[in-house]
């Protein structure tokens, strides 16, 4: 059986690399490097097989001033690179798929508009989707994280893979760049409960979480977002890739 696919987070603002602590992005860290390209080809070094970047510009302000420098990111790994930052309509992915991105992660579109999601899902095919699920105190959160709307992240998930969903990712906005650990039940509730596959995100701080997640691939748990805790060398990186790709965490 494969073992858990680890996924770096690259996040963007302002064509510089930022911490993101619950959902907010910090300019104020200096320790990680400023160039979203170099950090790419340095975790494509460190043996990493897929890369996650945020746009939090064209999440926000839906400006596309960082597009140039994501086609140069894409452009200088040999590795498939998905994108979350705030799509909005069809013609917005297609252009986003122009830069070289392989899956595109789409979030509040699904629930405000879900028939312009449609439209996104037929055109570039639902293994080239991810449907964003934050979640903030069990419920799910909109709109930059910043709106919470009267439905169970359950709930939601089903209705995702009724429109024809195939992989989502969870968040746990609260743990995000906690290093608290994973929100293990939540990604397990998902997966049990649906036949999507799970990317999960938030919360990972060591080797030992990546245990706990290595353990429950078999639900549909496939991959995980790690960004604090890689940027901070909480592990040696190419430690952790060997042993995942082999699936022994003994």
């Amino acid at each position: 059986m494969p073992g858990l696919l680890i996924i770096p987070s690259i996040d963007i603002k302002d064509g510089k690399t930022v911490r993101v602590v619950q959902g907010i992005p910090d300019l104020n860290c200096k320790a990680y490097g400023n160039d979203p390209v170099e950090m790419a080809m340095i975790w494509r070094a460190e043996n990493a097989k897929f890369l996650h970047v945020v746009d939090f510009n064209s999440s926000h302000e839906h400006s596309h001033k960082n597009f140039d420098l994501i086609a140069a990111l894409c452009e200088s790994v040999i590795i498939p690179v998905e994108f979350g930052g705030g799509i909005s309509s069809l013609e917005e992915a297609r252009e986003v798929m122009k830069l070289g991105i392989y899956r595109l992660v789409v979030g509040s579109l699904a629930f405000v508009n879900p028939k312009e999601f449609g439209k996104i899902l037929e055109d570039v095919g639902p293994s080239k989707i991810s449907a964003a699920i934050d979640v903030v105190d069990n419920q799910v959160v909109i709109h930059g994280r910043s709106q919470k709307i009267d439905i169970s992240p359950l709930e939601y998930a089903k209705q995702l893979e009724k429109m024809g969903v195939q992989r989502c990712i969870l968040t746990d906005v609260q743990r995000n760049g906690m290093l608290q650990g994973p929100n293990l039940e939540l990604s397990k509730l998902i997966a049990l409960e649906t036949q999507m596959k799970i990317t999960h995100s938030g919360g990972v701080s060591d080797v030992s979480d990546l245990k706990k997640l290595n353990e429950v691939v078999s639900l549909g748990i496939d991959s995980v977002i790690i960004g604090r805790a890689l940027y901070e060398n909480k592990f040696p990186c190419q430690k952790i890739w060997r042993k995942a790709e082999s699936g022994l965490f003994d």
